[in-house]
């Protein structure tokens, strides 16, 4: 990669405010685009209309400005790979459903939370889905549906292939599918495209060329992966950083709010006193 082609991303989701966490992830993002000479894009990932809410995007964008983060493309300041928001970017993700759709990779799924309750143990804090267990996937009923609301859509995942990629930060990876993962929702019967494919669709889009986020996404890489193969779509780098915890060793969230970045800045709290932190 020349530093010139450097194209990254910071992609926050305006659910809550921003914390410690997400500032050092998408510091390290502003790190190496600058480092590589780059282009750093800010998309806003509100696809969850339920919790998305407009203070939250406002504040993520001013908490960020203010910690010393700048972006050449986003929202707020446009650019050649708009739109920046993925609630107006409904057309792309519909265009790929469709492609997964005709070629046999996704099929329709009706089974209710109840069920996968008592199939499946709950995801913890390194996957972010739990094993689906495959009640579903013979169904070869895709081809009648000319929309995806009203089910859950889930990509057939190649039972006992290992998903192989090398991490910038972490080194070898690998997962093997239908055992540490199996087959993934990428589209939610609410007619809302779920995370995997919304964020592989616009990592595309966009011509990022190294995507960096937090290391409990690594397995989430390689369902992304397949999306990626199977949808014919250039695969970028990826850069997974260390997660920041608490006290007690869990991850930080958006419920710890004394530790977001809007507190911290309101407690008199200087940007460089934060990044010293991280």
């Amino acid at each position: 990669m020349s530093p010139d082609s450097y194209r990254g991303r910071i992609a926050p989701s305006p659910t809550g405010l921003l914390h410690l966490g997400h500032a050092r992830t998408f510091w390290i993002a502003y790190q190496r685009a600058f480092q590589n000479n780059g282009t750093l894009v800010f998309r806003n990932e509100d696809l969850d209309t339920q919790r998305c809410r407009s203070e939250f995007a406002r504040a993520m964008l001013e908490d960020l400005h203010w910690l010393g983060i700048h972006w050449s493309e986003g929202p707020d300041v446009g650019g050649p790979h708009a739109p920046y928001s993925q609630s107006d970017a409904r057309e792309f993700y519909l265009a790929a459903w469709r492609d997964l759709r005709d070629k046999g990779f996704v099929y329709p799924c009706t089974c209710s939370r109840k069920d996968l309750a008592a199939a499946a143990s709950a995801p913890n804090d390194t996957d972010d889905e739990p094993m689906y267990p495959g009640r579903c996937r013979t169904r070869t009923d895709a081809a009648e549906f000319a929309s995806p609301a009203g089910v859950n859509w889930r990509f057939r995942v190649p039972d006992g292939e290992v998903i192989r990629f090398t991490d910038i930060q972490y080194g070898p990876q690998q997962f093997a599918a239908g055992r540490d993962f199996g087959d993934f929702v990428v589209w939610r019967r609410d007619d809302v495209p779920a995370y995997q494919l919304a964020v592989t669709i616009d990592d595309n889009r966009m011509e990022i060329s190294e995507v960096v986020r937090g290391a409990d996404l690594l397995k989430s890489t390689a369902r992304q992966l397949l999306l990626y193969r199977a949808l014919r779509l250039a695969v970028p780098a990826f850069y997974h950083c260390d997660l920041v915890r608490d006290a007690a060793g869990q991850r930080l969230a958006k419920r710890h709010h004394a530790l977001s970045l809007r507190t911290l800045r309101e407690s008199g709290l200087a940007p460089e006193q934060i990044r010293a932190k991280f």
